[in-house]
């Protein structure tokens, strides 16, 4: 599995002592210093079955400071990608990566059920 998170992030923080302590074997990358690919986003929005507007750290610097809550509706799919690719700090985080599901943001019990 890949695990991307923000190494300062206390959501983060949480989602990784979550794998360790039930012993969950990952690859762990930094989205900040090796943020997603446009195609990396578009494998794991499939496989997450959720809107693409939930793949956005809306809670984030980078969202409030370009104004994405009120821009966000009026771009396109593609749009939307390139944007999330071009900067790590714009992606929803922890992100939990396996051949069969991606998981966005961390709830325990929905992270249970898939390990």
């Amino acid at each position: 599995m890949l695990f991307v998170c923000y190494p300062k992030c206390t959501t983060c923080r949480k989602a990784r002592a979550f794998l360790d302590a039930r012993g969950a074997k990952y690859e762990l990358r930094d989205i900040k210093l090796d943020h997603p690919t446009e195609s990396e986003l578009r494998a794991w929005h499939e496989r997450s079955g959720l809107p693409l507007k939930r793949f956005f750290n809306t809670s984030g610097l980078q969202y409030k400071a370009q104004g994405l809550s009120a821009r966000l509706s009026s771009m396109d799919e593609d749009e939307q990608f390139a944007l999330l690719a071009a900067d790590g700090m714009l992606v929803k985080r922890p992100i939990l990566v396996s051949d069969d599901f991606a998981l966005v943001g961390f709830g325990e019990a929905e992270w249970e059920a898939k390990l």
